[in-house]
């Protein structure tokens, strides 16, 4: 493990997975990985239990970004002593609209995202799995209330005291966003900036249509499924 980010989810971690994967650092574990691979929420839910298998759960990686690797960036500091570590940042402001927009609109929001996520939950185990451990990390965080009606001054506040406890924890961390650019993650893995510019990806409506998509499609496959054979 070369790099751990300790950054919350929604403060550009997909773009830091690209970004890594183009240093050479990668590939990058990310929560996308647990969405093309769903069994693999059972692995965090061990690892929440306190029976984590840190090198079969990255087995093949060599970095790891957002959630739900930055949930354990203490253990996975303290089990990868020599790896880098990044604590990606943004407004607290623009993270809590971000989130009411998406993780929150999804796992409890009055939307068509959570609404489909219901149903598929009720026709895919992984997919309840999934949800499952993402309420629970949520949870035990303390950071994302449950409910519809949240309150963007006491989410912006949150992840606030979540960046200072990062920081206090460790002295060696490299705070950063999207906003500074290759040279900040380049100077700490000692690698040559790249000729190219910095990606950029996953906006909030991004977020959604995928999400809403993938419900769709699953939900479609197994209505296909109920249907009686035609004769």
């Amino acid at each position: 493990m070369r790099l751990i980010g300790a950054g919350l989810p929604r403060t550009g971690t997909l773009t830091q997975k690209l970004a890594l994967e183009i240093l050479g650092v990668g590939p990058t574990y990310h929560m996308v990985d647990v969405l093309r691979d769903l069994p693999r929420a059972r692995q965090w839910q061990a690892a929440l239990d306190g029976s984590a298998d840190w090198d079969a759960i990255f087995d093949g990686f060599h970095s790891t970004v957002d959630w739900p690797g930055s949930y354990f960036y203490r253990e996975l500091r303290e089990a990868y002593p020599d790896a880098k570590l990044l604590l990606s940042v943004r407004s607290g402001e623009s993270w809590a609209r971000s989130m009411i927009a998406t993780i929150s609109g999804l796992l409890y929001g009055d939307t068509l995202m959570h609404d489909l996520s219901r149903a598929r939950s009720r026709v895919d185990q992984g997919w309840f799995d999934y949800v499952a451990m993402m309420k629970r990390m949520w949870k035990e965080s303390g950071l994302l209330p449950e409910g519809s009606e949240l309150d963007e001054a006491v989410l912006a506040r949150q992840m606030e005291r979540y960046n200072a406890e990062v920081q206090d924890a460790f002295d060696d961390v490299l705070v950063w966003s999207p906003a500074d650019g290759w040279e900040p993650i380049c100077e700490l893995l000692e690698v040559p900036v790249p000729d190219m510019p910095l990606p950029h990806v996953n906006d909030s409506s991004g977020f959604e249509a995928m999400l809403v998509g993938g419900s769709l499609e699953v939900l479609t496959a197994w209505h296909a499924q109920q249907a009686p054979a035609a004769h």
